[in-house]
């Protein structure tokens, strides 16, 4: 890099009044985090399904997609969140939508002061591509007030740095909380019920006619494919330089919402745990970081997927339920399959099926 570049650079932030620490107030922008799977496929309702904090928003479509974690080394990114449209759907119903949003605590967007006289501008920058000319909406939802922004975007065959200013919204503080306020959103589909109005670039009363006006239709044929990476939001007018952190960091960020345990592996080891007496075992988990709220469980079942080893004896275990459970700890419990041990005696609990997963969520 020239002298004048790494100047240029420098002029960015300072203008951006970023001089110092974390400037990308979202987690997982550079799509290098999927705890739960790489690719998934036959998608055609909402849900969290590979990359960590992305969203799929979709339904009352016939269309159907696959989602994927993918390597597309450009700009110093290594990967990509790819999207594909498997199925199409041509006859748009008024209240058919698609597109991938992630949402972020009131707690973690108070800086931009929204809703006093000294609101900050709010800067979205991503890099996109796709298989033909096509154009989109960026939105930022307001869940808190009931309030929008959208801007339309285009995307070509090649990768694209978009960036979009939102101006300062003096209306409307966020809650500092842990429950959602922030919620940044794609559009890449969607029927008259949220197409048919009028895009507003400033943040305005929610309407759903206006949230996505203008925007191409992703599922008009199986040749569509979205790639999007590099996402960031910042305070400012200015999109500075992406902020990458190193996976570990992201890793544990990511981990506050989501943690797999164990990913459709065998033989893992899971957790040390106890017989309460004998048709009762249970184990500890502490949790490599607080996560948002008491986390729930989301685990694989099936006959003997998991095994308790105990005092020259196993135990086969279908599946797990939580006991208790707070942000920093889970209690896990099982009272049907493990029936045969004796009263405090230990186990060691390994997963014995290569389908065996098991994972907390506290996602927004």
């Amino acid at each position: 890099m020239t002298k004048a570049a790494e100047l240029a650079k420098m002029g960015e932030v300072l203008t951006n009044s970023q001089i110092g620490g974390r400037r990308n107030i979202l987690i997982n922008g550079a799509m290098n985090v999927a705890q739960r799977a790489t690719s998934s496929t036959g998608i055609s309702t909402s849900g969290y399904y590979t990359v960590d904090r992305f969203q799929l928003f979709m339904g009352n479509t016939d269309g159907r997609v696959t989602a994927s974690q993918v390597a597309d080394v450009h700009d110093g990114f290594a990967n990509a969140l790819k999207l594909e449209c498997t199925t199409a759907d041509t006859s748009i119903a008024s209240s058919e939508f698609f597109g991938v949003q992630t949402k972020i605590e009131g707690q973690d967007v108070q800086q931009f002061k929204k809703g006093s006289s000294d609101a900050e501008s709010i800067t979205v920058s991503f890099y996109v591509k796709g298989n033909a000319s096509a154009t989109f909406a960026v939105e930022l939802f307001d869940n808190d007030n009931s309030r929008q922004a959208s801007q339309l975007f285009s995307v070509t065959t090649s990768w694209t740095r978009v960036t979009k200013t939102f101006t300062p919204d003096t209306t409307g503080a966020f809650d500092d909380n842990n429950e959602s306020s922030l919620v940044l959103a794609f559009w890449l589909h969607g029927g008259s019920n949220f197409t048919s109005g009028t895009l507003s670039s400033t943040f305005v009363s929610s309407n759903n006619v206006n949230r996505a006006a203008g925007i191409s239709s992703f599922l008009d044929s199986t040749d569509r494919t979205f790639f999007i990476t590099g996402i960031q939001l910042e305070v400012g007018s200015v999109a500075t330089p992406f902020e990458h952190r190193s996976f570990g960091e992201e890793l544990l960020l990511c981990q506050r919402y989501y943690y797999s345990i164990v990913f459709q592996t065998n033989n893992k080891y899971v957790g040390h745990g106890s017989y309460y007496n004998t048709s009762q075992l249970f184990w500890f988990k502490d949790l490599p970081t607080t996560m948002r709220t008491a986390p729930t469980l989301e685990i694989a079942a099936g006959t003997n997927y998991y095994t308790a080893y105990r005092t020259s004896n196993a135990d086969g275990v279908n599946t797990f339920n939580i006991s208790t459970a707070t942000p920093d700890g889970v209690m896990f419990q099982n009272t049907t399959e493990a029936s045969v041990g004796s009263e405090g005696a230990g186990a060691i609990i390994y997963t014995a099926n290569d389908a065996a997963s098991i994972a907390l969520k506290a996602e927004l």
